[in-house]
C-alpha cells in the first residue's frame, strides 16, 4: 500500500512540475486586486471566517493554481467555485495564487479530547488497517510540500477537512452519492482511477476523520 501511494504521490509530483513549466508566473500585487471577490467567504487576506469556507492564507501557490484550474474545467465538483472559477485566465488564476501563498495563515484550536487520536492518525496512520499516515504527504507540521503541490493543512477550519475527507471516502469507496459534489476525485493522474486521497479516505472510519480534522485545524 505505501509502496503504491508512493507512486501515485511520485505521477502527481511529476504532472505537477510538468503543468507548472507550461503556466504563467504570479504577480501577488495584482493577484490582491484580482482576490477581492474572493474576500466574501475566504476573507480579505484569505483567513475566512466561517468553517466551511476553507482558510487560503499560506497554502502553496501551486495547489490553489491547480484547484482553480479544476473547479475551471470541472474536475473538482462544487458550483459556487465552478462560476467563480470559469472567467479566470491562467494569469489571473496565477497572480490569485501568488497573492494568497505571501498571507500568514491563521490556525484553529483541537478539542482536547480528541488530540491524541487525531495525533495518532495523522503522524502515524493505522497499521491494522494499512491507513498511511497523513504527516507522510503533508509534513509533521501540516505545512504540505510546496514543490509537490501537496497543500499545506495546518490550522485548516476542521469542518473543511472533515467535509473533504468525506468526498475523499466517498469516491474511494465508490458509495452511491445523491450530489457529485460529495465525491472529490480531482487528485487522480487519470480519469476513472484512484489517486493517492481517495485511496488513503478510502481506509477512514468516522471516528478517525472526527479526530483528524480536529488534530489538523490546531497543528501549527
Amino acid at each position: 500500500m505505501k509502496k503504491l501511494l508512493a507512486l501515485a504521490a511520485l505521477s502527481l509530483g511529476l504532472a505537477s512540475l510538468a503543468q507548472a513549466s507550461t503556466l504563467p508566473k504570479g504577480d501577488a500585487a495584482a493577484g490582491q486586486t484580482k482576490a477581492a471577490a474572493c474576500g466574501a467567504c475566504h476573507g480579505a487576506d484569505g483567513n475566512s471566517m466561517a468553517p466551511t469556507f476553507p482558510r487560503l492564507a499560506g497554502q502553496n501557490a501551486k495547489y490553489i493554481s491547480k484547484q482553480l484550474h479544476d473547479f475551471k474545467a470541472g474536475r473538482r465538483n462544487d458550483a459556487s467555485m465552478q462560476g467563480m472559477a470559469l472567467p479566470l485566465s491562467d494569469q489571473d488564476i496565477a497572480d490569485i495564487a501568488a497573492y494568497y501563498a505571501e498571507q500568514k495563515g491563521g490556525v484553529g484550536q483541537a478539542k482536547a479530547d480528541l488530540v491524541k487520536k487525531g495525533e495518532k492518525v495523522y503522524r502515524g496512520g493505522n497499521a491494522k488497517t494499512g491507513l498511511a499516515a497523513c504527516a507522510g504527504c503533508h509534513s509533521p507540521a501540516g505545512k504540505g510540500n510546496a514543490l509537490a503541490g501537496f497543500p499545506h493543512l495546518g490550522g485548516q477550519h476542521a469542518d473543511y477537512i472533515k467535509k473533504q475527507l468525506n468526498a475523499f471516502r466517498a469516491a474511494g469507496r465508490a458509495d452511491i452519492v445523491a450530489d457529485p459534489a460529495q465525491k472529490r476525485v480531482n487528485d487522480a493522474a487519470k480519469a476513472g482511477e484512484l489517486g493517492p486521497m481517495q485511496m488513503v479516505a478510502a481506509k477512514l472510519s468516522d471516528e478517525e476523520i472526527e479526530a483528524v480534522s480536529s488534530f489538523i485545524s490546531g497543528l501549527h
